[in-house]
Order: C-alpha cells, then structure tokens, then sequence
C-alpha cells in the first residue's frame, strides 16, 4: 500500500462535492491538502477541517493555475498528487446552447484539466513522481440526448487524460482517470439530500473512497481507469 502520510495533493472544485469529500479524506490519511475553487467562504471553512492550504482561483485562467501551482510548491516544497475535480455542466437540446455555455463547460471541464496538467508535468518529470487523477463522467464513454456539449466536454477531457497517460508513463507519473455515474451534489444546480437520490445516487465519499483506492496502490500498480455506480443506475 502507498502512504499518503505528508504527500501534497492540489484537489480542484474542492469547496464541495466530490472535492470537499475527497479534500477531507486525504487529509485524514495525512495528506496535506491544497484545496482549489472560486468560494472563498467555503474554502476557508474547508481549511479548518483540513488543517490545509486554500487557494481561490478560476480553474480555466492560466494566471490563477500557474499562481495555484507555484505557491503550493513554495508553500510545501513540492507537489504529488492532482485531483482534477472541478466541473460544470447543463442538460439542453444542442440547438438550445448559447455559445458561451459550450465556452464556459469546455472552459473548466477541459481547459482546467489542461492548464494544471500543463504547469504541474514539468515539476513531476523533474521528481521523477506523481500521480494525477482526473474525475470525468461515465458520459466520456456513452452518449444521450440533452447531453451534446456536456458530454463533448467529457469526451474530450477523456481524451486528454488518456494521451497524457501515454506521454508520462516513461517518467514514471501515474494518470489516473474516475468515470462517476450519478452522484448526490449540487452538480446542474442540484440540491443534495433528496429521499429520491438518496436512494439512486452514489455519495461524494463514495468518489472520495475511490480516489483513495487508487493513490494507495503500491508504486509499481497504476489503475489507468475506474468507473463506478451505483446499483440502481443500468450501465
């Protein structure tokens, strides 16, 4: 098993969710936590619990990914593991899409994969070490209505994770990648909680339990893919 005792691990999308479940986790396996979202309030609450470092910032500005990546490198003297959380998405008929949702969907969901991997490879090439985890969509491997620019989103970020896994596997850094079914968050403005999903649904400790499998594998194992669900959702 690999410890995660005093490993570093920026989580994106951390202020709730799948981020705040999978912040709280690794920091209770001693993990020291950079927790990354646009909510100041609730990352400073998170930080509490997490006894981590909160770093607001909008995933898809190169500024504000570069500002997250040197100063958690300043602050702990380097970086192991990345949890690309953050996404957003809505459900439309594709004629019904205004360009800038297609712009703001592609903007976290691909783009702030993109930016965190570009800045963080250099300093894993150079440790010879890291392990990146991107949470994706069980919708990166299956299509439906409502779900073109969505799902086009997730393909693509699919994509990029799947190449990435080929370019950096020589320098010995894990890419991992996370294909959720659904869970019970406040994803598409959704409200946790309900009796229905509470029956339907996987929890964001569910996620969090399986990024924890998969930083925890021994050094010479990388799970390269994971997709869970919960039982009653037909696959």
């Amino acid at each position: 098993m690999n410890d995660l005792t005093d490993k570093v691990a920026i989580v994106t999308g951390a202020s709730r969710g799948i981020g705040r479940a999978v912040s709280l986790l690794l920091a209770m396996q001693g993990a020291n936590v950079v927790s990354v979202a646009r909510s100041t309030e609730e990352l400073e609450e998170l930080t509490h619990k997490t006894n981590g470092l909160a770093i607001p910032a909008d995933v898809s500005d190169e500024a504000d990914v570069q500002n997250v990546v040197d100063e958690a490198i300043r602050h702990y003297g380097k970086v192991d593991i990345l949890v690309c959380n953050a996404g957003v998405g809505s459900f439309n008929l594709l004629e019904n899409n205004a360009a800038d949702e297609w712009d703001r969907i592609f903007d976290v969901n691909v783009k702030g994969t993109f930016l965190f991997c570009k800045f963080l490879v250099p300093h894993f090439k150079d440790r010879k070490a890291g392990h990146i985890v991107g949470i994706t969509s069980d919708v990166a491997r299956r299509t439906f209505e409502h779900g073109t620019v969505y799902g086009a989103s997730k393909f693509a970020q699919d994509a990029l994770l799947g190449s990435l896994r080929k370019e950096v596997r020589p320098h010995g850094i894990k890419v991992s990648t996370i294909y959720p079914g659904l869970v019970d968050t406040y994803f598409n403005e959704s409200k946790p909680g309900s009796p229905d999903s509470e029956k339907t649904h996987l929890k964001p400790a569910d996620i969090a339990q399986a990024v924890r499998y998969i930083l925890e594998a021994p050094p010479h194992v990388v799970i390269d893919e994971l997709m869970i669900h919960p039982l009653t959702q037909e696959w």
